[in-house]
């Protein structure tokens, strides 16, 4: 059970009235989006209340009446479910960093600069996301932020998104093993197994993620990889 004293509510409105639960913020959040969960992780208590703060528990007649049970257990879970709960300040901290990784992440592997169609070094997107004073909802989405972040990191920084069609040959003796960590990077448009066993393909990636699956490559075929590119396009 958890520790009454850092629960946070979990409320449900329904046909006018207010059912609250006291639960841990983060076992409460991984159980609402279906994560393996012990619900004795989640309840810091099995009372059902009317209002949590007050201490004033919810009548059986009540419940039984608007949820069709009295069992606290799957009370509770109706509440997690479909109403609303509370959330910490430690955990709106980390929601909202891991929100701004996952943008910095995908306008890294996107984002390309037009003069070179190279990727920016993802130090300097920080430094610019700090130069712009970049604000991460946290209510909503990290992709759907992107087009108006985008705007303002563009005062900044030059910037835009790409994809690439590129023609990959991997000589024979690596073209097994190399395989999978093309599909890792890339959509495979079309591919060919050659008469000498070596694979050729015309791949597609987001431009920023070219200097990687080249890398890779690279190291795999001890530098015998051959990789041109065929075709830039906007993202």
């Amino acid at each position: 059970m958890v520790d009454v004293d850092k629960a946070v509510i979990a409320r449900l409105k329904t046909h006018g009235d207010k059912y609250e639960i006291l639960v841990d913020c983060d076992a409460a959040l991984l159980f609402r989006h279906s994560k393996t969960v012990d619900f004795g992780d989640v309840l810091a208590s099995e009372k059902i209340f009317t209002d949590a703060k007050k201490g004033i528990v919810a009548s059986e007649h009540k419940m039984q009446e608007i949820f069709g049970t009295t069992e606290r257990e799957e009370i509770a879970k109706i509440i997690l479910k479909k109403g609303e709960i509370q959330v910490t300040a430690e955990h709106k901290g980390k929601e909202i960093e891991e929100k701004r990784r996952q943008i910095l992440a995908y306008i890294h592997r996107n984002g390309v600069d037009p003069k070179t169609h190279l990727p920016h070094p993802s130090q300097r997107l920080e430094l610019a996301f700090e130069e712009a004073k970049i604000h991460i909802d946290e209510h909503k989405e990290a992709l759907a932020q992107i087009p108006d972040i985008l705007k303002k990191l563009q005062v900044i920084l030059p910037l835009k998104f790409e994809r690439k069609q590129l023609s990959v040959h991997i000589p024979s003796q690596y073209a097994g093993k190399s395989y999978n960590a093309v599909k890792g990077y890339a959509t495979i448009m079309r591919e060919e197994w050659l008469n000498d066993g070596s694979w050729k393909a015309v791949v597609e990636l987001p431009a920023g993620m070219q200097t990687d699956l080249f890398d890779k490559l690279n190291s795999m075929t001890h530098g015998s990889v051959e990789i041109e590119t065929l075709k830039i396009e906007k993202a």
